[in-house]
């Protein structure tokens, strides 16, 4: 469900029965956009921020918990691994 953000100097996209990476190149290409936040077919929810100056939008959470973490060898969770695999199967 679409709901509005209040934020200011925003835009949402939203497209049906297509892929957000089809055109995620054509919109990094507008000078006027700074950032995206996500492009996902997953349900997203923005944060937020509000001061005295107004709103703004901080981030999204994408999608929902994953289920589990694998290694590179899809069996052990990363909390397992010595702490430098354990770096690197977090992106570090």
């Amino acid at each position: 469900m679409l709901r509005p953000v209040a934020a200011g100097h925003i835009f949402v996209a939203v497209m049906r029965e297509g892929y957000p990476i089809n055109v995620l190149g054509r919109i990094k290409d507008v000078p006027e956009v700074c950032n995206i936040y996500c492009a996902t077919a997953n349900p997203v929810e923005v944060i937020i921020a509000e001061t005295e100056l107004g709103r703004g939008v901080m981030g999204v959470i994408d999608g929902f918990r994953p289920k589990g973490v694998e290694d590179r060898r899809g069996c052990r969770s990363p909390a397992r691994l010595p702490a430098h695999d354990r770096l690197q199967a977090l992106g570090c």
